[in-house]
């Protein structure tokens, strides 16, 4: 099992600004067995609020810097996190998870990269 975190202004389409991730893309990768959510710098209501705007299940929100606590929450072969930035990037590695930037993963819509 992979756990896939996505960080959302930047890296969503629905973030502020928009990036290039869609729901249809996290509703693939749950639908394959991963388990998908988001850690950005928003607060975890507005992100739950956002995920339901956009009829979304995930498994989990968190704060970026509390990434480590979802490792010892879930057990996964492979913890990935996605954002668009440098404090994205240090959070991830920080707790121990691949980091991808978002604007190097293919724009096709494919997870194969996952």
């Amino acid at each position: 099992m992979k756990l896939v975190s996505f960080d959302i202004d930047g890296t969503m389409i629905f973030g502020v600004p928009p990036g290039p991730i869609t729901p249809n893309l996290v509703r693939k990768a749950k639908e394959m067995g991963y388990l998908v959510g988001s850690a950005s710098d928003r607060t975890i209501a507005n992100q739950v609020e956002l995920w339901k705007e956009h009829e979304v299940e995930v498994d989990f929100v968190s704060l970026k810097h509390r990434l480590p606590e979802l490792k010892e929450k879930f057990e996964a072969a492979r913890y990935l996190h996605i954002g668009d930035s440098d404090t994205d990037r240090y959070f991830a590695e920080q707790a121990g998870f691949e980091f991808l930037w978002v604007h190097q993963l293919p724009r096709n819509g494919e997870i194969h990269w996952l």
